[in-house]
C-alpha cells in the first residue's frame, strides 16, 4: 500500500466514521423522543462510534469501495427501533426514518463551513488536509443521504414512504421488506441505483456549494 493510498484512506475515514455514527445516533435520539427506548436501553443512543461499528459494513466495505471504485460507501449497525412503541407508529416512523438522512444533510453543511473557514488561513499542509477532509465529508454524506432516501424497505426512504402511504397500500408495501436487500443488490448490479444516485448526489453537493458560495 503506497503513501497516496494511505492518505486517501485517512482523508475519507474521518468523515465516514462521523457520517455513519451521527446517522444512526439520530435515529436513536428520534426514536426515544417519539416514545421508543429500545436503542437507548441497548446503548445505541450515543455518539461513540464503537457502539455503531459493524466489522463488514463499517470497515471492509468502505475500504473496498474506496480502493476499487470511484466512490466510498459504508454503513453502521442499524439502530433497532420498535415502531409499535412509538406514540403514533405510522406518523412517527416517518420522523424517525428521516432523522438519519437529515443528520447527513446537516453534516454536509458543517463540513462545507469547515472547508470555507480553512480557506481563510494561509496555505499549509494542515490547511490542505482540512480542506480535503471537508470535501470528502460533503461527498460521503451526500452519498449516504441520497442512498438512504431511496424508497425501498428497509432503507429510510422506504420507511418514509410506508408512513406516507394510506393504510392498505402501506400494508402491501411493507410486505416487500423481506426481499428488499435482494432488490437493492439487483438495482446496484444493473446500474439502476447508480442512475438514481449520482444525479441527486451531484445536485445536493452543488446546492451546498452554491449556498455557501464555495464555487
Amino acid at each position: 500500500m503506497d503513501i497516496e493510498t494511505i492518505q486517501k484512506i485517512t482523508v475519507y475515514a474521518i468523515p465516514l466514521i462521523f457520517a455513519i455514527t451521527l446517522h444512526e445516533a439520530a435515529h436513536a435520539f428520534a426514536a426515544r423522543y417519539f416514545g421508543d427506548s429500545t436503542a437507548y436501553m441497548l446503548g445505541r443512543m450515543t455518539l461513540n462510534p464503537i457502539k455503531h461499528i459493524d466489522p463488514v459494513w463499517t470497515i471492509v466495505v468502505p475500504l473496498v469501495t474506496l480502493l476499487f471504485s470511484p466512490f466510498v460507501f459504508g454503513a453502521a449497525k442499524p439502530v433497532p427501533v420498535n415502531f409499535s412503541a412509538l406514540r403514533r407508529p405510522k406518523q412517527d416512523m416517518i420522523w424517525v426514518a428521516a432523522a438519519g438522512p437529515a443528520a447527513n444533510l446537516l453534516m454536509m453543511i458543517m463540513w462545507a463551513v469547515a472547508g470555507k473557514i480553512a480557506l481563510l488561513f494561509p496555505a499549509s499542509g494542515g490547511v490542505v488536509f482540512v480542506i480535503l477532509v471537508a470535501k470528502a465529508g460533503i461527498f460521503v454524506n451526500a452519498i449516504l443521504m441520497v442512498f438512504n432516501l431511496f424508497p425501498l424497505l428497509p432503507l429510510d426512504g422506504g420507511r418514509i414512504l410506508a408512513g406516507l402511504l394510506p393504510g392498505r397500500a402501506s400494508y402491501l408495501f411493507a410486505k416487500s421488506e423481506p426481499y428488499g436487500m435482494f432488490i437493492l443488490v439487483a438495482l446496484i448490479l444493473t446500474g439502476v441505483m447508480g442512475a438514481f444516485l449520482w444525479p441527486l448526489v451531484e445536485f445536493s453537493m452543488n446546492a451546498v456549494y452554491s449556498v455557501l458560495r464555495l464555487r
